[in-house]
């Protein structure tokens, strides 16, 4: 993934640094790298919640890497939650891969794939 794009490369990707605190919504075609904190909801194709990273808010994506903490639902299609993630709220998903010390306290969801299935 490249840090800049140019004005032919249409997909550069959103992120929020460390330290950085966004109060509102993103919404975006493309990927989104939270390091920071962010109160509000976010839509994208990926995001991706870093370690300290934290989102208070809805979450909707084709797929989450979830490292950091998620307050809030979540409709994604991939959901992959690492070591030391925390989550809480509903999870709707297609498919959900965890690894060990996962903590979720959620209600989760598994949804039934359709033709076409994307974020909304």
């Amino acid at each position: 993934m490249l840090a800049f794009t140019n004005s032919t490369e249409k997909q550069s990707p959103t992120v929020i640094g460390a330290g950085c605190h966004v109060n509102g919504d993103i919404k975006t075609d493309h990927t989104v790298q939270i390091h920071g904190h962010i109160v509000g909801n976010v839509t994208a194709t990926t995001i991706v919640i870093g370690r300290g990273g934290i989102v208070e808010g809805a979450v909707n994506a084709d797929s989450l890497f979830l490292h950091g903490t998620l307050i809030g639902p979540a409709t994604v299609n991939n959901a992959n939650m690492f070591s030391a993630a925390q989550m809480t709220g509903e999870l709707s998903y297609l498919t959900l891969n965890i690894t060990s010390n996962t903590a979720l306290e959620c209600k989760l969801t598994k949804r039934k794939e359709t033709k076409g299935s994307k974020h909304e």
